[in-house]
């Protein structure tokens, strides 16, 4: 993996529930219920929920077709 590819891999993680929630338009409790029932493609890494951007925005353009 490239140095540029690295970059672009960590810019598109997203981490905390609150910036988790308002990418996909719901707030704290929603996603962190969501997030703890394994509802979301996320992990959680030290104590802290982490997702890949695409793979949210994947998530739901999938369940809405």
């Amino acid at each position: 993996m490239t140095n540029n590819e690295e970059t672009i891999t960590a810019m598109d993680l997203v981490w905390e529930v609150d910036e988790i929630a308002k990418l996909i338009g719901r707030n704290h409790r929603q996603t962190n219920h969501m997030l703890a029932k394994g509802q979301l493609p996320a992990k959680k890494v030290g104590g802290r929920w982490v997702a890949e951007r695409s793979k949210l925005i994947a998530f739901f353009m999938d369940s809405a077709a």
